[in-house]
């Protein structure tokens, strides 16, 4: 039979496409029905962090930076510990991103501070020399859509059992919780009671005085979600 098949190229092409086609349903199908399950010590994302992740895609920041640390050693010295698919249980859409114009930030909130993000954004190549990426100044004035954070949080809660406001365990053998609120009204007080935190930590006066007066500008959300990355 292989001999006669050797002879026939179209029927070889055709044995070889099915060959190829079902061992890869046997090796893919099984990832996309499993649930991903998270891994210990992966939360849910606050409301803020939530509205700042919307402020990262608003703005096509993964158009540039990646989101998926390789399993290579240049890729682990460089960003830190590899990926694991457990920590994108809560990411929805997820943003691994397959081009670096700049680095890799899955592990950002490791190596950098609210301060550091905070000047880069508003001053890249007064951050960090020879920068090609533009500044972010814009983000210091516009005012963070906490409601449709709110209302992203809630459905997935409701339509895809997301824990909040349950127990977490932690890597240390702790439990943890996220909480959201059942109003919009008390996302809103959640979100800027987080954001009063990492003010706490910046120096830019008006964000700071916005912050107080109640209004969270998207600066303060997009450094949320950029701390989150760890």
């Amino acid at each position: 039979m292989f001999h006669w098949l050797e002879k026939n190229p179209f029927f070889f092409t055709v044995a070889v496409f099915l060959v190829i086609a079902f061992a890869g349903l046997i090796m893919i199908v099984p990832n996309f029905v499993q649930q991903a399950q998270p891994l210990v010590g992966t939360k849910p994302y606050t409301v803020l962090e939530l509205a700042g992740r919307q402020v990262y895609i608003k703005n096509d920041c993964n158009a540039c930076h990646s989101q998926l640390v390789r399993p290579f050693k240049n890729e682990t010295d460089r960003y830190g510990a590899y990926s694991k698919s457990g920590e994108y249980a809560y990411d929805r859409p997820f943003l691994w991103g397959s081009k670096r114009t700049g680095p890799d930030l899955m592990r950002v909130g490791n190596y950098r501070s609210t301060d550091w993000h905070e000047n880069h954004m508003y001053d890249t190549r007064g951050t960090v020399p020879g920068s090609i990426m533009p500044n972010y100044k814009f983000l210091f004035v516009n005012t963070t859509d906490i409601d449709t954070a709110w209302a992203e949080a809630y459905t997935v809660q409701q339509i895809f059992a997301v824990p909040y406001n349950k127990d977490i365990p932690m890597r240390d053998g702790s439990k943890a919780q996220v909480k959201l609120a059942a109003t919009v009204e008390g996302g809103r007080a959640d979100a800027l009671a987080e954001a009063k935190l990492i003010t706490a930590d910046m120096k830019t006066k008006s964000v700071k005085e916005a912050v107080e007066a109640g209004t969270v500008p998207e600066i303060v959300a997009l450094i949320a979600y950029l701390n989150r990355l760890k």
